[in-house]
């Protein structure tokens, strides 16, 4: 092919040389074009365009080939694609959402379907509002590619989060139903990273698409083993182009799994809730991912067939007599602080809910609290199952996620 082009670029300099002779012997700039003279040269231009065009364009599609995809352990709610030439295909299962991350310095393939992003590496100026995401971020030092927060600096207990926004490396722009559109638009913002809020306002995405910032929707919440959702990291680490970096702290998390596992199982019992304002008790589903870790620790949740699996909903909310009747003799109870900021002693449990003095665990002092930042730190499911595990081996040993009520 070098060849050919080269010989082509000689016989093309040979015939410019030519037309320029014939240029040198017309008696002035006024004269009339030689017959035939300007469309030989006008055509033989355009042939050698036409066949730079045709190799450059068969390069190109050359390197876009299938290659091989990520393989997953535990997530089934997304997808990784390689293809020659560095570029990766992300794909979100549930809406079916395709991202082509296009290499620096690399052309954006033709006839790709209508409905694929386009991303450019370097990939910056990301709005992220799905807080859980953040810590991923962090676990990957691909905190400086966030420039828009859906979250107040106030707000994020992740601490590189909130010394980012105290810098002015990170700003807010407003809430998922309440983009600072001007904002995002003026900083040249390129992907809007979203939690499944955003489903209850799809008039926020469909402007955020027409102002050129396409959205993506994580899904780690849809994971049902506790692993899937720490297995996003995978997901943002191809975003980002650090899946070495992503596999290792994946793998730092299912050491600690592995570690847990040893033990032999308990029969004991927890129960995971919260107490809302309105006086009823949220509780999760039998076949949400905190039962599940529960499991994995070596207990067994207090609510064996709680909900509709397929309704793919977390949480559920019961009357007091409902969740007295069901959890009053559990072994455990793990307080939920992630919503109203926690209680510090079991008086203040009490202050919420009274008729939790008749409960089991109250009575034997086995009542546990989770910290407020547990779902924020989306990476640390491995370490709150290994604290779950400590609680109901009963040791004396310092946890991260969790603390026994006094």
């Amino acid at each position: 092919m070098v060849g050919r082009k080269r010989m082509t670029n000689i016989g093309f300099l040979l015939l410019i040389g030519l037309l320029g002779l014939c240029s040198c012997g017309s008696p002035s700039s006024d004269s009339e074009p030689v017959a035939g003279i300007e469309m030989e040269s006008t055509t033989a231009i355009e042939a050698v365009k036409m066949e730079t065009r045709e190799e450059e364009s068969t390069e190109e599609t050359a390197e876009f080939e299938y290659e091989s995809s990520m393989e997953l352990d535990y997530a089934e709610n997304f997808k990784v694609d390689y293809y020659t030439g560095g570029y990766t295909l992300l794909t979100t299962i549930m809406d079916n959402r395709k991202f082509l991350i296009v290499p620096e310095g690399k052309k954006v393939p033709e006839d790709l379907e209508e409905d694929v992003v386009v991303l450019q590496r370097p990939i910056k100026d990301l709005y992220l509002v799905a807080s859980s995401v953040m810590d991923m971020f962090c676990e990957l030092d691909g905190l400086d590619t966030i420039t828009f927060s859906g979250q107040k600096e106030e707000n994020w207990y992740v601490e590189e989060a909130k010394e980012a926004m105290a810098r002015g490396d990170m700003v807010y722009a407003g809430k998922y139903n309440k983009p600072d559109y001007e904002l995002m638009v003026a900083g040249n913002c390129t992907l809007a990273i979203e939690n499944m809020m955003i489903s209850h306002s799809p008039e926020v995405m469909e402007k955020l698409e027409d102002f050129g910032i396409p959205v993506m929707i994580e899904y780690s919440s849809y994971e049902s083993h506790p692993l899937g959702r720490v297995e996003w990291i995978k997901f943002f680490g191809a975003l980002l182009g650090k899946e070495a970096e992503a596999e290792q702290v994946f793998q730092n998390q299912v050491a600690i799994l592995e570690k847990v596992a040893t033990d032999e199982k308990t029969d004991k019992t927890v129960a995971f809730f919260f107490v809302t304002s309105n006086g009823l008790v949220q509780v999760r589903q039998s076949s949400d991912y905190v039962p599940k870790m529960i499991e994995l620790a070596g207990g067994s949740y207090i609510f064996e067939n709680l909900g509709d699996p397929e309704s793919k909903r977390s949480t559920m909310n019961m009357q007091i007599e409902e969740f007295y009747n069901g959890a009053k003799d559990a072994d455990f109870l793990i307080y939920n602080s992630s919503i109203d900021g926690g209680v510090a002693t079991i008086d203040e449990l009490l202050d919420k809910c009274a008729v939790l003095k008749d409960f089991k665990a109250v009575q034997e002092g086995k009542v546990w609290c989770t910290t407020n930042d547990m779902y924020q730190q989306s990476m640390s499911i491995g370490y709150l199952i290994e604290d779950i595990h400590t609680m109901l081996q009963e040791k004396e040993e310092e946890m991260k996620y969790l603390f026994r009520l006094e």
